[in-house]
């Protein structure tokens, strides 16, 4: 009797415990799977198409990467109640404090025309013309984020994240192509770094794509106002960790899977096959794989369309959220238009700003979408290096500061982004320094 009862409170507890972390999930999976976005598909897309699997191992980077990050994000929202743009007023003072929310301000506008890019892309797939794409996108957006309940937004945000898996089955089928190498090739690419055609500027400039389409300034300030808005506090920290770093795995996963996907179809055609972005991609695809090219069709515009999307909300969220924490407006999504009327009116506006610069004519859409996530991860660390000194810091975070372990992995990646930063902008200015690369 005595095993039985407690065989009963073990069941009980861990049931308590899985009903703890169903409602504390949320923040990390969305940030994270939103980091996959339209201009993250396409940079994946085009790393596989002119690499090969041979630079896969890079997802062990950048897995590890995420979510030490993000994971600071969770602490520090839950302890402070904060979100980062006000912690950073508070922590640093004014100066400071405008240079990041004016910095978050641009590289959003910026990254958010990657998205409309990305969806109206998929959508011309379907023959949709891009202005209907646009103004029947930008009213969903504004309809989902306008519910009146932060979590109601949340349930259909992870909704639409289970369409990001699409690209799975499609990098299956692209394996069973006549000259790809076969999956021995894709597990030396993941577990044998290799630097193809040595440390070119080319090179240099596929891999700051590619840290700056997975760790990003707006997911920082996304993960912390999601958590404060959700109302997590310390007693959470531990199920936010968990659910962040689920977030991290998926999307390290995807992209293994997108990588696999070109690469095989592509990279290792005869001749190979040169792509630009996503939307090529489901058009080079179809006469590759048979029977199966017409439904990988669809999978690739679905899957560019739902991350297109999710970066687009998310993104012009996290804009909304630092505006009104500076500004002191109310900022949540618990609140109707009424109650919180310019929290929406950024919202609103930075949507509208984005999707018009997709329809200017003749905008080089392709030379955005790559450098976008290049000038991300350039400005990435002066982001970094406040929120690594507040969570150093007792008077905000009390005894849920740093350890030892996370400052030396926090500042590792730092030192690791920096260090890509300064090797690009020194093959940009001396282009023979490295070799010509790819």
């Amino acid at each position: 009797m005595y095993w039985l009862s407690k065989s009963f409170h073990v069941l009980n507890r861990f049931k308590r415990r899985l009903l703890i972390f169903g409602a504390v999930l949320g923040p990390g999976i969305i940030t994270m799977v939103a980091d996959n976005d339209a201009g993250g598909i396409s940079t994946y897309a085009v790393t596989g198409s002119r690499y090969g699997f041979s630079l896969l191992w890079i997802i062990f980077i950048l897995v590890p990467m995420a979510y030490y990050i993000q994971e600071m994000t969770v602490r520090l929202g839950a302890v402070t109640k904060r979100g980062h743009a006000e912690a950073i007023f508070e922590g640093f003072g004014p100066f400071w404090g405008w240079f990041s929310l004016v910095d978050l301000a641009i590289v959003n506008l910026l990254t958010l025309v990657t998205e409309y890019i990305g969806m109206i892309a998929a959508m011309s797939l379907f023959g949709v013309p891009p202005v209907v794409t646009f103004l029947a996108v930008t009213a969903i957006l504004v309809a989902v984020s306008m519910t009146g309940k932060y979590w109601t937004f949340e349930r259909l945000t992870l909704f639409f994240c289970a369409f990001n898996l699409v690209y799975i089955p499609a990098a299956f089928w692209a394996m069973r192509i006549p000259t790809s190498p076969g999956w021995g090739k894709v597990f030396e690419g993941l577990f044998v770094p290799t630097l193809p055609g040595g440390l070119s500027g080319g090179l240099l400039f596929i891999i700051l794509a590619n840290i700056g389409t997975t760790i990003t300034p707006w997911q920082i300030f996304f993960q912390q106002s999601s958590v404060v808005d959700k109302g997590l506090d310390v007693h959470d920290v531990k199920f936010g960790k968990i659910d962040t770093f689920a977030g991290s795995l998926i999307t390290g996963v995807v992209a293994a899977f997108i990588i696999i996907t070109t690469g095989a179809a592509f990279y290792y055609h005869h001749p190979p096959i040169v792509i630009e972005d996503a939307r090529q991609t489901a058009e080079a695809i179809v006469p590759l794989l048979g029977g199966y090219g017409a439904l990988a069709r669809k999978l690739f515009a679905i899957g560019l369309f739902d991350a297109g999307f999710l970066g687009a909300l998310c993104i012009s969220l996290s804009t909304s959220w630092a505006v009104g924490e500076v500004f002191g407006w109310a900022h949540s999504l618990n609140k109707s238009v009424k109650e919180a009327p310019w929290f929406y009116v950024v919202h609103v506006a930075m949507l509208l700003g984005a999707g018009a610069i997709v329809l200017i004519p003749g905008a080089p859409l392709i030379a955005i979408t790559m450098f976008v996530q290049v000038a991300a991860v350039t400005l990435l660390p002066s982001a970094l290096v406040f929120l690594i000194l507040i969570l150093n810091d007792p008077a905000f975070v009390g005894e849920h500061v740093n350890t030892r372990w996370q400052n030396i992995a926090n500042w590792s990646i730092v030192l690791f982004v920096t260090l890509m930063s300064t090797l690009f902008a020194i093959s940009t200015l001396f282009p023979g320094l490295f070799g010509a690369g790819k």
